[in-house]
């Protein structure tokens, strides 16, 4: 039986994702990934059973970074001004650390992958990014208590919430905007259009 190599197991993951973002899912195969790695198209089966094995595997894992990282200094009792520049900032240093792993992610949400992590996430006793679910849950409950925001639809509360980051972002990793010009994102447009999103979701 062929051992474990912990650094050919994280090039296998990196080049998985690289080949995801670059062909998509359905031309994503062990082949095409062996040959990224540049080794045999045994050496991935060393370290997951089949495809579907390793895409599982590598959205619980990035999603448990993912998690820590939005996770990060926020308090769900915090003000929703305070609370959610937090969220922005953890969200805006992941994406821009992790450049791969939001359009890696954008594969998965449009895939038949999604129903799968769909109700692994919403099951109640399940434990996919359970801890982020808890947080955004309780600080969103918070700043309709406190009378600081309406009681929203969750999918209208993440739009004008985060849809404006998530926009902003994915015009950076294209490179172009909305009219094709060049985009490169910065901080102050970042804080700018937090302004707007912030008094869009205040009372």
């Amino acid at each position: 039986m062929r051992t474990r190599d912990i650094n050919k197991e994280q090039l296998v993951k990196e080049k998985a994702i690289e080949t995801i973002v670059k062909h998509g899912l359905e031309g994503f195969t062990i082949n095409k990934l062996a040959k990224a790695c540049g080794v045999s198209v045994g050496t991935p089966y060393v370290y997951y059973k089949d495809k579907d094995d390793l895409i599982l595997k590598i959205v619980l894992e990035e999603g448990a970074r993912m998690e820590d990282a939005i996770n990060k200094n926020f308090d769900p009792e915090a003000s929703l001004e305070d609370g959610l520049r937090i969220q922005w900032r953890n969200r805006f240093d992941y994406m821009v650390e992790n450049p791969l792993l939001g359009q890696f992610f954008d594969q998965i949400s449009s895939s038949s992958y999604h129903q799968q992590f769909l109700e692994m996430f919403t099951s109640s006793t399940g434990a996919f990014l359970s801890k982020f679910k808890e947080n955004l849950g309780r600080f969103i409950s918070n700043t309709v208590i406190r009378g600081e925001i309406d009681d929203l639809p969750i999918d209208v509360y993440w739009s004008v919430a985060f849809g404006p980051l998530y926009t902003l972002m994915r015009f950076h990793q294209q490179g172009r905007g909305i009219t094709g010009a060049s985009f490169q994102i910065s901080e102050e447009l970042i804080w700018t259009t937090f302004k707007l999103a912030l008094k869009a979701l205040k009372k």
